[in-house]
């Protein structure tokens, strides 16, 4: 019988997350300044949203099952 530690999924997902997180921070840091510099109030507010969302994504991580952490990993690998 196979077990999986949810716990250690967990971790490893996490991990996971805060490395394709860093590439996306990146992207996110040239969308909020060229929204600031064209004036474009809408654009930014969308910029900083998805930069909460990332910010706390490894977050949610702890309140994930096995399946959610295998479906969000295939997602950030496809």
């Amino acid at each position: 019988m196979i077990t999986i530690n949810l716990s250690k999924a967990s971790e490893i997902t996490k991990q996971s997350l805060r490395s394709w997180r860093e590439v996306e921070f990146k992207r996110n840091d040239i969308q909020i300044q060229n929204a600031l510099i064209d004036g474009h109030e809408e654009a930014k507010a969308e910029a900083v949203a998805y930069r909460d969302f990332l910010r706390d994504l490894p977050s949610e991580c702890d309140n994930m099952s096995i399946i959610q952490l295998k479906d969000l990993m295939e997602a950030l690998n496809g």
